[in-house]
């Protein structure tokens, strides 16, 4: 089959950037009550979750810093669940792939998988709480809030769901999610609200990151503000949120899946796909056919959401590591999203698959659109069928001609040279 030519489209968001990062977050956690809060000298955990929100390990010097500098000792503990595998080497290696170690971060960082148990939840399941943290004398919750990848509510993904889910370890996020949607909708909330009060929580630093993935605002909290104010959060960081500027498509390539860039691989808010059992798909974008060719690098194997897709490729099936994969699929209990589509030899055959079965006669006349994962979304590589809806977009504007899709000898798609800017790119150049 004869690809169709593409073309780059830039988009241009015009939303909020913190240009000093590092003092910002100083100035806030040395402006908050935390020494009213936390005993001279006293250790102060600090939660890093497996998320690669932008500038993290900045991030998480800067927040150890500051504690430091009011005389406390800060340390890191993984506040991720099941993530990694669920075992503590796992969760370092996350960690250390998202760039947090104990030699970034100036502190030590504590994996280990010791919860205790603080009461029993609506449903009668323990609440479980990660040992390192109900120990220290004082928590600082550090979270990214945005949108969940699996259900709306007040709290969605943040410094509550890092509390009663991150900090429960796999046996604590395995209760929560253990009846699905209806019950994380209500044990979110329940147990967030349990813990702040029996737990030594001293503070929320909440992140919010804009469409081309940088920090927009930083937000210190106290842990009575906490239940309060992050659900205004939420909202303003849901119009932050990127996604795909066409309504339909008929064809979607997304070139890598990874934790890195969703909790879910690929965001269903980006994608129109929830794969939930039982619930229905968000009702926009409406995509026929949607690809994905690599597993990232930094997502060490864990290809959840790869049943997102309708096909993918055999290098990225060989890629998989099914023990990650299982443990956070049954831990979540949304089983879906591990799913493996059809998986073809070549990017080329992937394509001509997806053009050949995306109900269009003619290929030359699919609405095709290429981007390099759910994240990353100020270049995209469209077809001709969708100039039309380029032009009449305000945040939008074509930079090329229409040139062939780039594929090597075998068949292989030219990833970098379509997204020079992208994460896959800069992980090659460091090479």
């Amino acid at each position: 089959m004869n690809l169709p030519p593409i073309a780059r489209v830039r988009r241009t968001f015009d939303q909020p950037e913190v240009q000093d990062l590092a003092g910002t977050i100083a100035r806030g956690v040395v402006s908050s009550a935390l020494v009213a809060r936390v005993p001279a000298g006293g250790r102060v955990a600090i939660t890093v979750g497996s998320r690669g929100l932008a500038e993290l390990p900045t991030i998480v010097k800067a927040t150890v810093d500051a504690v430091r500098g009011l005389g406390f000792r800060p340390f890191v503990v993984a506040a991720m669940g099941s993530h990694g595998g669920g075992t503590a080497d796992g969760q370092r290696a996350l960690l250390a792939e998202l760039g947090v170690t104990e030699r970034s971060a100036g502190c030590p960082v504590r994996c280990e998988m010791d919860t205790v148990v603080l009461g029993t939840n609506a449903f009668g399941l323990p609440i479980h709480f990660d040992a390192n943290a109900y120990d220290a004398d004082g928590i600082i919750l550090l979270n990214r809030i945005k949108p969940h990848t699996s259900f709306t509510g007040r709290y969605e993904s943040g410094l509550l769901k890092m509390l009663a889910i991150g900090l429960g370890k796999r046996q604590g996020a395995a209760q929560v999610h253990k009846l699905g949607l209806p019950g994380l909708i209500k044990l979110l909330p329940e147990v967030g609200t349990l813990l702040l009060k029996r737990t030594p929580v001293a503070l929320g630093l909440a992140i919010l990151e804009n469409a081309a993935d940088r920090v927009a605002r930083v937000e210190v909290l106290e842990p009575e503000e906490i239940l309060d104010v992050e659900p205004a959060l939420l909202e303003e960081a849901r119009r932050l949120m990127p996604g795909l500027p066409f309504g339909q498509l008929d064809v979607l390539v997304v070139g890598e899946l990874g934790k890195n860039y969703s909790g879910t691989g690929m965001d269903p808010g980006v994608i129109g796909r929830l794969r939930v059992e039982t619930m229905p798909d968000h009702p926009s974008p409406v995509i026929t056919r949607l690809a994905v060719l690599d597993v990232s690098e930094e997502s060490c194997g864990n290809a959840l959401g790869v049943g997102f897709a309708d096909l993918t490729t055999e290098r990225l099936v060989r890629a998989i590591d099914p023990t990650p994969m299982r443990v956070n699929s049954f831990t979540s209990n949304f089983l879906a999203r591990a799913r493996v589509p059809l998986a073809l030899a070549t990017d080329h055959d992937v394509l001509a698959a997806c053009l050949d079965t995306c109900w269009r006669i003619d290929p030359a006349e699919a609405r095709l659109v290429l981007i390099p994962n759910t994240l990353e979304l100020t270049t995209l590589w469209v077809t001709r069928s969708l100039a039309g809806d380029v032009e009449r977009h305000p945040e939008l504007a074509i930079e090329t001609d229409f040139l062939p899709i780039p594929l090597d000898g075998e068949g292989r798609l030219d990833q970098e040279r379509l997204f020079p800017e992208s994460i896959r790119a800069r992980r090659t150049r460091v090479r």
